[in-house]
């Protein structure tokens, strides 16, 4: 039935189902007064609503750069590149003058730092020295492991009180947010929201590749140089709240196109937020408030993600 409904119906399916999930999240097996819960579940909500913004949308945006399903920024080490480089910051400054600077600054200067970094990684797998899907993942995927090792070695030789505060970070946690970051979080995600909004028009023409947009009178390289840097700031949004999510990415952007039957952003773009929530808080109600298990949910992302990295290769090698 679903895939007969036009892109609107299936589109405010998708909101309602992720509204459901919202409100659920927040109301089921209250039992306690409601600013208890709305302290302690509100940010974690809000939270996870921002995670899904962010990832949906640079994953959506990156693989209309790249033309590729498979490839996301998670799996060319970003999101592990943002911990490096809060670990490097701490180390080379010291985490007591750098904890003294106002906290808006010092997301900055991360992210800052991050942009340049992945402008520098995306220009060296991109300048068309490598030519193969799976020589690119290959690469990629060896670089987030390079990132997460140094990233564990430069955690090491800290001080121990800042190391027990940031490994915590390199894996992926719905339970364990860092709420501090919410508000310049919620900021720099919808300056990159706003500037995606007024260039979403341009999107589905960057889609058809290089050559065509550019006969089509597209500005490519200063389009995809500002999408890159935009994919970045998400990206490290989404990470220094809930840390670094391998295939999350990989699994809301491909399900976003199956359930819309489009390849047009206008549909694309919302459908892989309203199916991030879906994901996330109705994992998370799932898991937590109906099953009561222990399990926690980004091992379950990272498995069925995992799954479909792996059918979409396998699908790539027979065609």
């Amino acid at each position: 039935m679903g895939l007969t409904l036009n892109p609107v119906w299936r589109l405010s399916l998708l909101a309602l189902l992720a509204a459901f999930c919202a409100v659920g999240f927040m109301t089921l097996r209250v039992q306690t007064d409601w600013g208890f819960i709305l302290e302690y579940r509100g940010p974690r909500l809000l939270a996870m609503l921002l995670v899904a913004w962010a990832i949906g949308l640079s994953t959506v945006l990156f693989q209309s750069i790249t033309q590729n399903r498979v490839l996301t920024p998670a799996l060319l080490g970003f999101d592990v590149l943002f911990l490096l480089v809060q670990v490097v910051v701490l180390l080379i400054w010291g985490a007591a003058q750098w904890q003294g600077l106002a906290l808006p600054l010092r997301f900055g200067l991360e992210v800052l730092a991050v942009v340049l970094l992945a402008l520098l990684i995306f220009r060296l797998l991109f300048s068309g020295a490598v030519r193969s899907l799976h020589l690119l993942i290959l690469i990629g995927i060896l670089a987030g492991i390079l990132f997460r090792e140094l990233t564990d070695l430069l955690l090491r030789i800290l001080d121990p009180g800042v190391l027990a505060i940031d490994r915590g970070r390199s894996a992926a946690s719905f339970n364990r947010i860092n709420v501090s970051l919410l508000g310049v979080s919620t900021a720099f995600v919808g300056a990159a929201s706003l500037y995606v909004l007024w260039i979403w028009r341009k999107l589905d023409v960057l889609a058809l590749g290089r050559d065509i947009a550019v006969n089509l009178g597209l500005d490519y390289q200063r389009l995809v140089l500002r999408l890159l840097v935009v994919i970045a700031v998400l990206v490290a949004a989404a990470t220094a709240l809930v840390g670094p999510t391998l295939f999350f990415g990989l699994l809301v952007a491909n399900l976003a196109y199956v359930l819309m039957g489009t390849q047009q952003h206008r549909w694309t773009l919302p459908a892989s937020v309203c199916v991030g929530v879906i994901c996330l808080v109705g994992g998370q109600l799932l898991l937590e408030h109906v099953l009561a298990s222990s399990v926690p949910l980004s091992r379950v992302i990272e498995l069925v993600g995992g799954l479909l990295f792996i059918a979409l290769l396998l699908r790539g090698v027979r065609q």
